[in-house]
Protein backbone atom coordinates (compact mmCIF):
# COMPACT_ATOMS: atom_id res chain seq x y z
CA UNK A 1 0.00 0.00 0.00
CA UNK A 2 1.67 3.45 -1.10
CA UNK A 3 0.71 5.25 2.09
CA UNK A 4 1.80 8.53 0.16
CA UNK A 5 -0.59 7.94 -2.68
CA UNK A 6 -3.11 10.93 -1.66
CA UNK A 7 -0.53 13.42 0.19
CA UNK A 8 -1.30 16.18 -2.38
CA UNK A 9 1.60 18.23 -0.62
CA UNK A 10 3.96 15.82 -2.19
CA UNK A 11 2.38 16.05 -5.61
CA UNK A 12 4.17 17.74 -8.61
CA UNK A 13 2.13 21.18 -8.27
CA UNK A 14 2.94 21.47 -4.56
CA UNK A 15 6.21 22.37 -5.36
CA UNK A 16 5.30 25.03 -8.12
CA UNK A 17 5.36 28.73 -7.71
CA UNK A 18 2.19 30.77 -7.83
CA UNK A 19 3.83 32.18 -11.30
CA UNK A 20 4.82 28.73 -12.75
CA UNK A 21 0.79 26.96 -11.41
CA UNK A 22 -0.35 29.23 -14.43
CA UNK A 23 1.48 27.56 -17.02
CA UNK A 24 0.11 23.94 -15.97
CA UNK A 25 -1.92 23.93 -19.21
CA UNK A 26 1.14 23.25 -21.12
CA UNK A 27 1.38 19.42 -19.41
CA UNK A 28 -2.24 19.23 -20.90
CA UNK A 29 -1.82 20.43 -23.84
CA UNK A 30 1.61 18.66 -24.50
CA UNK A 31 0.02 15.26 -23.75
CA UNK A 32 -2.92 15.78 -25.95
CA UNK A 33 -0.92 16.81 -28.83
CA UNK A 34 1.60 14.04 -28.41
CA UNK A 35 -1.53 11.55 -28.43
CA UNK A 36 -4.20 13.30 -31.06
CA UNK A 37 -1.03 13.21 -32.95
CA UNK A 38 0.38 10.18 -33.35
CA UNK A 39 -3.41 8.66 -33.19
CA UNK A 40 -3.88 10.30 -36.21
CA UNK A 41 -1.03 9.68 -38.54
CA UNK A 42 -1.62 6.13 -37.02
CA UNK A 43 -5.12 6.07 -38.39
CA UNK A 44 -3.60 7.38 -41.68
CA UNK A 45 -1.45 4.58 -41.95
CA UNK A 46 -4.27 1.75 -41.11
CA UNK A 47 -6.79 3.85 -43.98
CA UNK A 48 -3.54 3.36 -46.42
CA UNK A 49 -2.58 -0.03 -45.34
CA UNK A 50 -6.50 -1.19 -46.02
CA UNK A 51 -6.53 0.42 -48.99
CA UNK A 52 -3.61 -0.73 -50.47
CA UNK A 53 -4.68 -4.51 -49.58
CA UNK A 54 -7.96 -3.59 -51.62
CA UNK A 55 -5.64 -2.47 -54.59
CA UNK A 56 -4.01 -5.70 -54.61
CA UNK A 57 -7.01 -7.56 -54.38
CA UNK A 58 -8.75 -5.74 -57.32
CA UNK A 59 -6.18 -5.47 -59.52
CA UNK A 60 -4.61 -8.87 -58.78
CA UNK A 61 -0.74 -7.16 -58.25
CA UNK A 62 0.43 -9.78 -56.01
CA UNK A 63 3.81 -7.64 -56.94
CA UNK A 64 2.37 -4.64 -54.61
CA UNK A 65 4.60 -4.12 -51.28
CA UNK A 66 2.69 -4.02 -47.94
CA UNK A 67 3.25 -0.02 -47.22
CA UNK A 68 6.49 0.96 -45.80
CA UNK A 69 6.56 3.59 -43.11
CA UNK A 70 9.86 5.60 -42.27
CA UNK A 71 10.54 8.23 -39.28
CA UNK A 72 12.68 10.82 -39.20
CA UNK A 73 13.12 11.39 -35.62
CA UNK A 74 14.16 9.44 -33.11
CA UNK A 75 13.19 11.80 -30.07
CA UNK A 76 9.95 11.73 -27.96
CA UNK A 77 7.57 11.95 -30.76
CA UNK A 78 9.55 9.43 -32.97
CA UNK A 79 9.49 7.01 -30.45
CA UNK A 80 5.40 7.42 -29.56
CA UNK A 81 4.69 7.14 -32.85
CA UNK A 82 6.87 3.73 -33.39
CA UNK A 83 5.38 2.46 -29.98
CA UNK A 84 1.80 2.99 -31.12
CA UNK A 85 2.82 1.19 -34.59
CA UNK A 86 3.72 -1.17 -33.16
CA UNK A 87 1.19 -1.97 -31.35
CA UNK A 88 -1.05 -2.35 -34.42
CA UNK A 89 -1.50 -5.71 -35.82
CA UNK A 90 -1.76 -4.42 -39.41
CA UNK A 91 2.01 -3.05 -39.36
CA UNK A 92 4.97 -5.40 -38.99
CA UNK A 93 8.16 -3.96 -37.56
CA UNK A 94 10.06 -5.04 -40.72
CA UNK A 95 8.08 -2.29 -42.72
CA UNK A 96 9.39 0.02 -40.14
CA UNK A 97 12.39 1.85 -40.24
CA UNK A 98 13.26 4.94 -37.87
CA UNK A 99 16.50 7.15 -39.02
CA UNK A 100 17.66 9.33 -36.10
CA UNK A 101 21.53 10.66 -35.55
CA UNK A 102 22.08 8.47 -32.29
CA UNK A 103 20.21 4.85 -33.33
CA UNK A 104 21.89 3.24 -30.44
CA UNK A 105 19.48 4.60 -28.52
CA UNK A 106 16.91 2.70 -30.07
CA UNK A 107 17.98 -0.82 -28.99
CA UNK A 108 14.38 -1.73 -27.95
CA UNK A 109 12.91 -1.48 -31.46
CA UNK A 110 16.05 -2.72 -33.12
CA UNK A 111 15.19 -5.93 -30.99
CA UNK A 112 11.77 -5.68 -31.87
CA UNK A 113 12.89 -6.04 -35.74
CA UNK A 114 12.36 -1.92 -36.40
CA UNK A 115 15.51 -1.00 -38.26
CA UNK A 116 17.32 1.80 -36.91
CA UNK A 117 19.95 3.57 -38.49
CA UNK A 118 21.25 6.86 -39.22
CA UNK A 119 20.38 7.67 -43.31
CA UNK A 120 18.05 10.50 -44.41
CA UNK A 121 18.38 9.83 -47.93
CA UNK A 122 17.69 6.05 -47.52
CA UNK A 123 14.95 6.32 -45.80
CA UNK A 124 13.36 8.92 -48.26
CA UNK A 125 13.82 6.37 -51.17
CA UNK A 126 12.12 3.26 -49.26
CA UNK A 127 9.19 5.33 -47.30
CA UNK A 128 5.56 5.03 -48.93
CA UNK A 129 4.98 7.90 -45.84
CA UNK A 130 7.35 9.64 -44.20
CA UNK A 131 7.09 10.91 -40.86
CA UNK A 132 9.03 14.10 -40.07
CA UNK A 133 9.26 13.93 -35.90
CA UNK A 134 12.12 16.41 -35.97
CA UNK A 135 12.39 20.21 -33.80
CA UNK A 136 11.96 23.49 -35.99
CA UNK A 137 15.65 24.63 -35.80
CA UNK A 138 16.31 20.44 -37.36
CA UNK A 139 13.81 21.11 -39.72
CA UNK A 140 16.56 22.99 -42.34
CA UNK A 141 19.18 20.75 -42.44
CA UNK A 142 16.36 17.59 -42.63
CA UNK A 143 14.78 18.99 -45.37
CA UNK A 144 17.99 19.57 -47.41
CA UNK A 145 18.99 16.40 -46.90
CA UNK A 146 15.65 14.73 -48.27
CA UNK A 147 15.60 17.17 -50.56
CA UNK A 148 15.27 15.79 -54.63
CA UNK A 149 15.51 12.15 -52.75
CA UNK A 150 11.59 11.65 -52.23
CA UNK A 151 9.81 10.04 -55.10
CA UNK A 152 6.73 11.69 -56.29
CA UNK A 153 4.30 9.66 -54.44
CA UNK A 154 6.08 9.03 -50.86
CA UNK A 155 3.85 10.79 -48.36
CA UNK A 156 5.07 13.51 -46.36
CA UNK A 157 3.69 14.02 -42.40
CA UNK A 158 5.12 16.74 -41.03
CA UNK A 159 4.62 16.80 -36.77
CA UNK A 160 6.56 19.58 -37.11
CA UNK A 161 3.95 22.88 -37.42
CA UNK A 162 6.07 25.72 -37.03
CA UNK A 163 7.10 26.03 -40.50
CA UNK A 164 4.41 27.54 -42.69
CA UNK A 165 2.97 24.31 -45.00
CA UNK A 166 4.01 26.12 -48.17
CA UNK A 167 7.64 26.91 -46.84
CA UNK A 168 7.85 23.63 -46.00
CA UNK A 169 7.10 22.28 -49.58
CA UNK A 170 9.73 24.85 -50.80
CA UNK A 171 12.27 23.06 -48.35
CA UNK A 172 11.46 19.48 -49.59
CA UNK A 173 11.01 20.59 -53.38
CA UNK A 174 7.95 18.23 -52.91
CA UNK A 175 3.95 19.03 -52.64
CA UNK A 176 2.41 15.34 -51.19
CA UNK A 177 2.49 16.52 -47.72
CA UNK A 178 0.22 16.22 -44.87
CA UNK A 179 0.60 18.99 -41.67
CA UNK A 180 -1.85 18.43 -38.92
CA UNK A 181 -2.89 22.21 -37.60
CA UNK A 182 -4.07 22.04 -33.65
CA UNK A 183 -5.94 24.37 -31.64
CA UNK A 184 -5.65 24.33 -27.65
CA UNK A 185 -8.07 26.01 -24.85
CA UNK A 186 -6.92 25.39 -21.48
CA UNK A 187 -9.99 24.06 -20.03
CA UNK A 188 -11.06 21.81 -16.99
CA UNK A 189 -11.38 18.94 -19.85
CA UNK A 190 -8.03 19.01 -20.91
CA UNK A 191 -7.53 16.81 -17.58
CA UNK A 192 -8.17 13.85 -19.91
CA UNK A 193 -4.91 13.60 -21.71
CA UNK A 194 -3.23 13.25 -18.17
CA UNK A 195 -5.08 10.29 -17.57
CA UNK A 196 -2.25 7.96 -18.57
CA UNK A 197 1.75 7.89 -19.20
CA UNK A 198 2.10 5.98 -22.02
CA UNK A 199 0.38 6.53 -25.20
CA UNK A 200 -0.89 3.16 -26.21
CA UNK A 201 -2.77 2.71 -23.49
CA UNK A 202 -4.32 5.91 -23.43
CA UNK A 203 -5.32 5.06 -26.99
CA UNK A 204 -6.91 1.78 -25.65
CA UNK A 205 -9.25 4.43 -23.44
CA UNK A 206 -12.69 4.79 -24.97
CA UNK A 207 -12.70 8.15 -23.32
CA UNK A 208 -9.47 9.56 -24.03
CA UNK A 209 -9.67 7.40 -27.74
CA UNK A 210 -13.46 9.73 -28.44
CA UNK A 211 -11.98 12.90 -27.22
CA UNK A 212 -8.89 12.58 -29.97
CA UNK A 213 -11.30 11.69 -32.70
CA UNK A 214 -10.19 13.55 -35.65
CA UNK A 215 -13.80 15.45 -36.53
CA UNK A 216 -14.83 15.96 -32.79
CA UNK A 217 -11.82 16.58 -30.41
CA UNK A 218 -12.31 17.36 -27.06
CA UNK A 219 -10.42 17.97 -23.95
CA UNK A 220 -9.13 21.76 -25.04
CA UNK A 221 -7.61 20.36 -28.12
CA UNK A 222 -9.43 20.79 -32.16
CA UNK A 223 -7.75 19.96 -35.97
CA UNK A 224 -8.15 21.81 -38.21
CA UNK A 225 -10.90 19.79 -40.97
CA UNK A 226 -8.44 20.56 -43.88
CA UNK A 227 -6.63 17.50 -41.92
CA UNK A 228 -9.46 15.04 -42.95
CA UNK A 229 -9.89 16.41 -46.86
CA UNK A 230 -5.64 16.09 -47.38
CA UNK A 231 -6.21 12.74 -45.80
CA UNK A 232 -9.17 11.54 -48.39
CA UNK A 233 -7.03 13.03 -50.98
CA UNK A 234 -3.75 11.35 -50.17
CA UNK A 235 -5.73 8.30 -50.60
CA UNK A 236 -7.48 8.99 -53.62
CA UNK A 237 -3.49 10.04 -55.06
CA UNK A 238 -2.61 6.60 -54.11
CA UNK A 239 -5.09 5.45 -56.26
CA UNK A 240 -4.23 7.71 -59.03
CA UNK A 241 -0.46 6.03 -58.79
CA UNK A 242 -1.59 2.61 -59.39
CA UNK A 243 -3.25 4.03 -63.13
CA UNK A 244 -6.82 3.01 -61.04
CA UNK A 245 -9.65 3.87 -63.23
CA UNK A 246 -12.17 6.51 -61.58
CA UNK A 247 -14.86 4.66 -60.88
CA UNK A 248 -12.41 1.95 -59.12
CA UNK A 249 -10.75 4.50 -57.02
CA UNK A 250 -14.95 5.46 -55.77
CA UNK A 251 -15.26 1.94 -55.26
CA UNK A 252 -12.15 1.55 -53.23
CA UNK A 253 -12.87 4.64 -51.14
CA UNK A 254 -16.67 3.94 -50.47
CA UNK A 255 -15.46 0.47 -48.93
CA UNK A 256 -13.10 1.94 -47.23
CA UNK A 257 -15.09 4.40 -45.47
CA UNK A 258 -18.74 3.61 -46.01
CA UNK A 259 -18.56 -0.25 -44.88
CA UNK A 260 -20.13 -1.18 -48.77
CA UNK A 261 -23.19 1.14 -47.59
CA UNK A 262 -25.22 1.65 -51.15
CA UNK A 263 -25.88 5.20 -50.77
CA UNK A 264 -22.72 5.99 -52.74
CA UNK A 265 -21.59 9.27 -50.52
CA UNK A 266 -18.63 9.40 -52.49
CA UNK A 267 -18.77 10.35 -56.35
CA UNK A 268 -16.67 12.67 -58.68
CA UNK A 269 -18.43 16.10 -57.44
CA UNK A 270 -17.03 14.57 -53.72
CA UNK A 271 -13.16 14.80 -55.11
CA UNK A 272 -13.32 17.59 -58.14
CA UNK A 273 -15.18 20.20 -59.57
CA UNK A 274 -18.21 19.60 -61.79
CA UNK A 275 -16.22 20.25 -65.37
CA UNK A 276 -13.38 17.42 -64.22
CA UNK A 277 -16.45 15.31 -63.03
CA UNK A 278 -18.31 15.37 -66.61
CA UNK A 279 -15.34 14.82 -68.28
CA UNK A 280 -14.16 11.76 -66.17
CA UNK A 281 -17.70 10.46 -66.61
CA UNK A 282 -17.19 9.99 -70.10
CA UNK A 283 -13.92 7.88 -69.47
CA UNK A 284 -12.40 5.73 -67.35
CA UNK A 285 -9.34 7.55 -66.60
CA UNK A 286 -7.59 8.10 -63.31
CA UNK A 287 -7.89 10.59 -61.15
CA UNK A 288 -6.26 13.78 -61.97
CA UNK A 289 -3.40 14.27 -59.40
CA UNK A 290 -4.52 16.21 -56.06
CA UNK A 291 -2.16 19.06 -54.94
CA UNK A 292 -2.48 18.66 -51.16
CA UNK A 293 -1.22 21.73 -50.21
CA UNK A 294 -3.96 23.63 -52.02
CA UNK A 295 -6.10 20.65 -50.49
CA UNK A 296 -5.33 22.27 -47.07
CA UNK A 297 -4.81 25.94 -47.81
CA UNK A 298 -8.17 26.16 -50.09
CA UNK A 299 -11.56 25.40 -49.76
CA UNK A 300 -12.37 22.02 -52.09
CA UNK A 301 -15.19 20.21 -53.15
CA UNK A 302 -14.16 17.00 -50.68
CA UNK A 303 -14.25 19.84 -47.92
CA UNK A 304 -18.12 21.13 -48.59
CA UNK A 305 -18.51 17.12 -48.84
CA UNK A 306 -17.69 16.60 -45.41
CA UNK A 307 -19.91 19.48 -43.90
CA UNK A 308 -22.63 18.25 -45.52
CA UNK A 309 -22.49 14.44 -44.93
CA UNK A 310 -23.67 13.29 -41.65
CA UNK A 311 -23.11 9.33 -43.16
CA UNK A 312 -19.57 10.36 -44.38
CA UNK A 313 -18.35 12.29 -40.85
CA UNK A 314 -20.00 8.96 -38.70
CA UNK A 315 -18.04 6.10 -40.83
CA UNK A 316 -14.69 8.01 -40.85
CA UNK A 317 -14.95 8.23 -36.96
CA UNK A 318 -16.04 4.98 -36.49
CA UNK A 319 -13.51 3.66 -38.64
CA UNK A 320 -10.99 5.90 -36.69
CA UNK A 321 -12.57 4.23 -33.38
CA UNK A 322 -12.09 0.52 -35.22
CA UNK A 323 -8.23 1.81 -35.97
CA UNK A 324 -7.38 1.14 -32.35
CA UNK A 325 -9.52 -1.77 -31.73
CA UNK A 326 -7.19 -4.98 -30.39
CA UNK A 327 -4.56 -2.97 -29.90
CA UNK A 328 -1.40 -5.49 -28.67
CA UNK A 329 0.37 -4.79 -25.62
CA UNK A 330 3.10 -2.27 -26.76
CA UNK A 331 6.25 -3.93 -27.65
CA UNK A 332 8.64 -1.21 -26.74
CA UNK A 333 6.09 0.06 -23.81
CA UNK A 334 8.52 1.46 -21.27
CA UNK A 335 7.53 4.55 -18.61
CA UNK A 336 7.58 7.99 -20.46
Amino acid sequence: MDLTADLSSLGFEAALSEQEADLKFLRSRSAGLTLSGCGHAAFLCRAATALREKVKHLTNKSSLSDLHLGIVGGGRIGKQLAKVLLSMTAFRPSNISVSTRRPETLKEFSKSGVECYFDNHRLATWADILFLCVLPSHLPRVCSELHSQLPAYCLVYSFTTAVPLRRLAQLLGHSFIIRPHYDFTACDSAQIWLRHNQTVTALRDEEVLTASCPLSMSGGLSLDQSWVSAVLYSLLNMCTAEQLGFSQTLQLLNELFLNNLSTGTLTCKSFVNSSCASVLANSEEPFPWINLIDAQTRKTPLSSCLVGSKVLQDCISAMYHKTFSGMLPGKCETKE
